[in-house]
Order: structure tokens, then sequence, then C-alpha cells
């Protein structure tokens, strides 16, 4: 193992969806002031300090520890973020909205516990497999806890309920078991479980139905279900080739539902067309491709499968993004990381970003 400098073409890669970003972000939220929104300068601040400022600054600190850092607290981290996530079901902590209970409120200030516990997950469940190594094969010793780990997860965010962040973490995971060596019939059983889990929870509940039949016909019911992906559709179309420029989306205004959040690629494909959305496409592509490289030449086995977790749980997040917008994916309200309005999500992808860069400055010796 040689130590080097951190990988610079993920930096910059990283650099350049900031403040791509940003700039896109800035012009969706002019949506939130021709609606006479009031959040408007909450939603500022939280992008932009809470977010963005710290966000970089956590970057700066992840990646100057060294990442075995995580690994000898990989426990502690995750059961705190588990705990953390499921203090939003204590009444007066919780704040609910649209009938989710997904944040803590602590006087004006709110955040996400959820975006914690993807990092806290992925830690933990690669320290996991790095340290039982040749047990991950097993039913006791690796589809069992790896089945139970994953349930706990899933048992609180279903409950609260957040399915869109147990699917991209149950993805993440899925990912570090199959790439930690895990049987394949393992991989298939997990699967299979999860499929039927799947169909179960569509069942129960009506608005899983509704993005599901809005998907297989995103024509029925205009004013209903399918109002968001007819007006993401419209928003893209209209976007042509170059875009209607910077700052001058009409679909933003008072037609597309949650411009700053999950529709945020809509309003960029509107502005910047076909050409500016393949770039945010290949700027994503490029990162995980950085990343995925920075994985394969980490020097062990824990250092690799955090490079991969990090790396899926944020190109998982992007590519469900842009494809429910284009309506090649049943719609969900995963936000477009670096993009989308959170401040919670953007501190912590840059963070966890921080850990990829450490990573990378660790090589195996050839």
């Amino acid at each position: 193992m040689k130590h080097a400098d951190i990988d610079k073409p993920l930096l910059l890669s990283i650099i350049v969806l900031s403040i791509v970003g940003f700039f896109i972000f800035t012009s969706a939220s002019l949506s939130l002031l021709a609606r006479e929104d009031s959040r408007f300068s909450n939603v500022a601040f939280s992008q932009t300090v809470f977010g963005l400022f710290l966000g970089t600054v956590a970057l700066i600190v992840t990646s100057k520890i060294s990442y075995r850092f995580w690994k000898k607290h990989a426990l502690i981290l995750f059961l705190a973020s588990l705990s953390l996530t499921a203090l939003v079901f204590i009444p007066f902590l919780g704040y609910e909205h649209g009938g989710a209970r997904r944040w803590l409120t602590i006087g004006s200030f709110s955040f996400q516990p959820s975006e914690v516990l993807k990092i806290g997950y992925i830690i933990y469940l690669a320290a996991w497999i790095a340290n039982i190594k040749n047990g991950v094969k097993t039913f006791s010793y690796g589809f069992l806890p790896f089945a139970i780990i994953t349930s706990v997860v899933g048992l609180i965010l279903l409950n609260q309920p957040d399915t869109d962040t147990f699917f991209v973490i149950f993805l993440a995971g899925l990912s570090l078991f199959w790439v930690g060596g895990a049987r394949f019939k393992y991989i298939a059983l997990i699967i299979l479980i999860a499929l039927i889990g799947l169909f179960s929870i569509v069942i129960m509940r009506p608005y899983l139905t509704d993005r599901l039949s809005t998907f297989l016909d995103p024509n029925q019911d205009s004013l209903g279900s399918s109002y968001q992906i007819q007006q993401s559709l419209i928003a893209v179309g209209s976007g042509g080739i170059v875009g209607r420029g910077f700052g001058k989306s009409i679909q933003k205004f008072n037609f597309l539902p949650e411009p700053i959040g999950d529709s945020i690629f809509a309003v960029a494909a509107e502005e910047f067309g076909f050409i500016g959305s393949v770039g945010i496409v290949l700027m994503f592509l490029f990162f995980a491709f950085r990343g995925l490289k920075i994985a394969t030449r980490a020097p062990d086995m824990f250092g690799g499968l955090v490079a991969v977790g990090i790396v899926i749980l944020i190109s998982s997040q992007a590519f469900i993004n842009i494809a429910s917008m284009l309506n090649v994916f049943p719609l969900s309200g995963i936000p477009l990381p670096f993009v989308s309005h959170g401040g919670t999500a953007l501190l912590v992808t840059l963070a966890g970003v921080g850990i990829l860069l450490n990573i990378s400055k660790y090589q195996k010796s050839k």
C-alpha cells in the first residue's frame, strides 16, 4: 500500500456537480417567489448554509480522517444513526408532512435523520463483511445477519413511511453483499423476498399503486396521479436541443409539483435542453466510474466496500430520479443528489464523498 494524493478527477466532478446543482437549484427556487411561498428564505438558507457550506466543511474534514477510523466506530455509528431515525416517531420531536414522519425538529431547525442512516448502514455493513470474510458465503454468518440488519432498517423506514429511501439503501446493501462474496443463491433469495415484500407494500399503500399504474399508463388521470409525470414530460420536451435558457423555465411556475425537489431535473431539462440533460447524466456517470475505480484500488476489503456503497447510494438516487422524470421508472420522491433541495441530504452526501476521497489516498502496492 502506498499513499497518494486524493483522486483529482473525482474531486473535480464533485465541484462541477455542486456548482451546476447550485445554479439549477437557484433557478428552480424562483418558483417559490412566484407562488408567494413564504418558505423561500428558509429553503435558501437550508440549501446554501446548512447544505453547501457545512457540507463543504464536512467534505474537507472527512477527506482528512483515515477511512479506517470509521471501521473502528462502525457499530456505534450505525446504532446512533438508527436510533436518531427512530426518534421521528416521538410526537414532540418528529415532524409530519404529507402524511409522513421523516424529520426531526429542534426549535426552528429540522433535518432528515434517514440521510445519516444511509452512511451509517453502509459503513457498518462494510465493516461486518470485512470482519467475517468468507463467512459471508454461508447462511448462518452471511445471509441471516444481512437479512436481519436490513430488515431492522426497513422496519423503521417503511413505518415513516419512506419507501424510496429504503429502496436506495437496499440497493446499496445488496451491492455490498454481492461484492463482498455472497453466494448467488442467497442474492437470488434476497431479491425474491424483496419482490414479495414490495408487492405486498404496493397493495397496502394506494399511493404506490398509483405510481405503478401511472408508470404503465401516464395518460390516465391527467389531473390526479399522472399530473406530475405529464408536467415533467412537457418540461423536458419543451427544452428541445439547447433549452429555453437559464432561469427561463415556464413549467416551474405553477405547473410542476416540487420544482425544487424530485422534479428539479425536469426544470434543468427545460432550461438546458437535451444537451444539458445529457451533460448532467455524463457527470454522474463519470462520478460513478471514478468512484468504482477507487474501490478496485482500495488496499483492503473495508475500504473497497465503503467506496462501492457510497457510489451506489449517490448514483442510484441520481439515475432513479432522472429515470422517473422521463417515465422510464415509476415516479419516486427520491431527490437528485447535489441539485434537489435538502440541506441534510447535501451535507451528508458531501461528507460521504469526503470519505471516498480519503480512500483514494491509499492504493494497493504494485
